[in-house]
């Protein structure tokens, strides 16, 4: 009987030393480039490959989670994944709820895009995702708020007349503006918004946020962050 629970508690000893070491990243997979799912089913883009370099820096394992955006706060919070790597804008409002990294992608602005030039872009109706910066500055700036799970819903909500624009991260729009053969241009001013993008963790995870804040660190020092924001943003992109 001392036998097997002596054997048990070296079990579990391992199995907490296993789960020390890798980190789940959560990630929506549908924000190209930032992330996606390729067409072999995995998780793919920038923050796929900032993610397994900043891992191999901290000496982690990585494994990555796909969850859907308008409760990728609340799963981390409840332990269904150990950080948030997913586009997010560094916010004030955010930072009360859990903790960010230092930015990994440098503020930048978000942009409407719409069917047609002209549009009313303060009066009009303005398609969001749910539960991004974008939505919040809609919300108050005197144009109609229609919210959509999924970014693709935005770009739809668009094209079939359901909203007259959209308003979403510039690097997200303009590969879509530039497929598109003229259906969807920019309309209106940018709009600056956010701290960058971080990484975001659980309050309780200091240690972990230290590691990831070296690696970080480290790739910006050395050029690494700066080539990967060229390859999958355009040149000039990298900025650190």
């Amino acid at each position: 009987m001392k036998t097997l629970m002596l054997s048990a508690a070296a079990l579990a000893m391992t199995a907490s030393i296993g789960f020390a070491q890798t980190v789940r990243m959560g990630t929506e997979g549908a924000y190209p480039p930032y992330n996606f799912i390729n067409d072999a089913g995995e998780i793919d883009g920038f923050e796929r490959e900032v993610g397994d370099e900043l891992c191999a820096r901290a000496s982690l394992t990585c494994e990555w989670v796909k969850n859907d955006w308008d409760s990728i706060i609340p799963n981390l919070v409840s332990g269904n994944y150990d950080t948030i790597i997913a586009g997010m804008s560094i916010t004030a409002e955010r930072d009360e709820v859990i903790d960010f990294t230092q930015d990994y992608y440098p503020p930048t602005a978000s942009a409407y895009v719409a069917a047609a030039e002209g549009v009313d872009v303060t009066g009009g109706v303005v398609a969001a995702q749910t539960a991004t910066i974008q939505a919040g500055y809609v919300a108050e700036s005197g144009a109609t708020l229609v919210e959509f799970a999924t970014p693709e819903e935005t770009i739809a909500a668009v094209r079939n007349g359901e909203a007259d624009a959209v308003l979403a991260d510039r690097d997200y729009l303009v590969p879509l503006v530039e497929a598109s053969g003229g259906e969807l241009v920019f309309v209106g001013d940018p709009v600056p918004l956010g701290g960058g993008v971080g990484m975001g963790l659980r309050e309780s995870d200091g240690e972990l946020r230290a590691k990831f804040d070296a690696a970080i660190t480290s790739m910006k020092a050395d050029g690494t962050l700066n080539a990967m924001l060229d390859k999958w943003f355009g040149e000039g992109t990298g900025t650190y």
